[in-house]
């Protein structure tokens, strides 16, 4: 079949098998999947609501003529068999996170909307893990049609810990081989082929209880804290004014002190205002600690001064990744003690071991402790091999661009195999209108004809790659 035979016959599939893709992201998005250890069960690693999003895929699986298994809960596959057991793999997640507020349409369900189609997962990921499973039914139909096989085996892979701890690709690497090639329609196009590696740590004070009563901030470590309070032993009528920094009394001989940054994702610092370093500043100029607090607030300094990693003696950039970022990302008090957590996004020409090393002499200094509490290798697939360029010229060949692939600070499912990378569905090139969410945020949507297109590049990328040697 020539190239444009393919194209020919991706377009009439995709148009063909529409509404039955729509009412099939539906079905997902009907299941409210968000992890939930508390009613895990044997079989049910997740919870409930995540297997039954889980089965669910494998059935729609089954039932578009692909040999679909549910592996006891923790993950699904579905392949279309080839001539070789080597496999040319994709990989999505059933899994969601929490729908929170701000909704102006029913999360649990697809709503069209003049073109879009809106509801939790409809793009991270339910939708594009049903794109991958319709991409293999192309292949399954064909074969069927023609008596051939395909090359090597397509497998999808159906994810179900994304979220949260992808404990459930950890599992399935421990049982299974790994694929030759594998993609994951779980973020952004034209292709992600590298993920800086991840750090984060806990840095302890010393034990102080003196000026500083209580000092906490942020939600999460791998965010920018948007807010952040301390309570002192102070005279809240007797401080300055300050931006961003509400006072108050907090009681007798006690204020309250409350800072508002800007957040943002650790990836992304640019442009964010962390709340706690905020806070930082304002207690050092006002005298507002004792002299063990102030050593504390001193390496916080250093924390806050930069998110380049520039003032902990970290900074440093590669020939494929962004400038490595460091972020301090909660603080809290606890038994006496200040904990900060940090989180760094690091490139290939400094380790884990070293940002250790340069962060933990600076915490000795000023009289802290840390503790590493993840440490994950970037993850870099050569972007010139001819696998990946096979991905990026599909993708600028359905455009008219002539777009390059890139690389992240986050994370997804790639970084754990040989070879790799994430691709689309979302494409910056193409935004969406105001009212319109985008992945994590309320009102989660995506565009009709964009999932279609995508579907079409899934297709003819996949039948590519079957051609190459692996």
């Amino acid at each position: 079949m020539t190239d444009e035979e393919l194209k020919q016959r991706a377009k009439e599939f995709v148009e063909k098998n529409w509404e039955d893709v729509v009412a099939d992201i539906d079905s997902l998005v009907r299941i409210n999947s968000v992890e939930d250890l508390d009613h895990a069960e044997p079989g049910k690693p997740y919870g409930l609501a995540p297997f039954e999003a889980l089965d669910t895929a494998v059935k729609i699986a089954t039932r578009l003529g692909l040999d679909a298994h549910n592996c006891d809960g923790h993950i699904g596959y579905a392949d279309v068999p080839g001539a070789s057991p080597k496999q040319i793999a994709t990989i999505g997640h059933t899994d969601i996170v929490p729908a929170g507020t701000g909704w102006t349409f029913e999360p649990f369900r697809v709503t069209r909307k003049d073109g879009y189609l809106i509801g939790r997962g409809v793009l991270d990921d339910k939708g594009p893990t049903t794109l991958s499973l319709y991409a293999a039914k192309f292949f399954a139909d064909l074969a069927r049609e023609t008596g051939e096989q395909l090359p090597y085996t397509l497998r999808c892979i159906i994810g179900n810990n994304e979220e949260t701890e992808m404990a459930d690709v950890e599992w399935y690497l421990d049982n299974f081989d790994q694929p030759e090639f594998l993609f994951s329609p779980d973020a952004d196009f034209p292709l992600i082929y590298g993920e800086k590696g991840g750090w984060s740590a806990t840095v302890t004070s010393k034990p102080v209880s003196d000026v500083i009563v209580d000092f906490e901030g942020g939600t999460v470590g791998n965010a920018v804290a948007g807010e952040a309070t301390a309570v002192v032993r102070a005279d809240a009528s007797a401080l300055p004014p300050a931006d961003r920094i509400d006072v108050e009394p907090a009681g007798e001989g006690l204020a309250r002190l409350t800072a508002h940054g800007i957040g943002a994702h650790a990836s992304t610092p640019q442009g964010s205002i962390n709340a706690i370093g905020l806070l930082v500043d304002y207690l050092l100029q006002n005298e507002l600690c004792s002299v063990d607090e102030k050593d504390f607030l001193k390496f916080e300094r250093l924390v806050f001064g930069s998110t380049d990693g520039s003032t902990l003696g970290i900074a440093c950039q590669d020939e494929y990744f962004d400038p490595l970022t460091c972020i301090g990302g909660t603080i809290a008090t606890k038994d006496g003690r200040f904990e900060q957590t940090l989180d760094s996004r690091y490139p290939t020409n400094i380790t884990g071991e070293e940002i250790t090393r340069r962060v933990g002499a600076l915490a000795a200094e000023h009289g802290c402790t840390i503790h590493v509490d993840i440490d994950m290798v970037p993850f870099l697939t050569d972007p010139d091999t001819p696998a990946m360029q096979t991905l990026v010229r599909t993708y600028n060949e359905y455009t008219g661009r002539d777009a390059k692939g890139f690389c992240i600070g986050g994370g997804t499912y790639a970084r754990h195999f040989k070879a790799g990378g994430s691709f689309g569905p979302n494409d910056p090139a193409f935004p969406m209108p105001d009212w319109v969410g985008a992945e994590h945020s309320a009102d989660e949507g995506f565009s009709e004809e964009q999932l279609k297109r995508a579907l079409q590049i899934y297709i003819v990328s996949i039948a590519r790659l079957m051609r190459l040697e692996f």
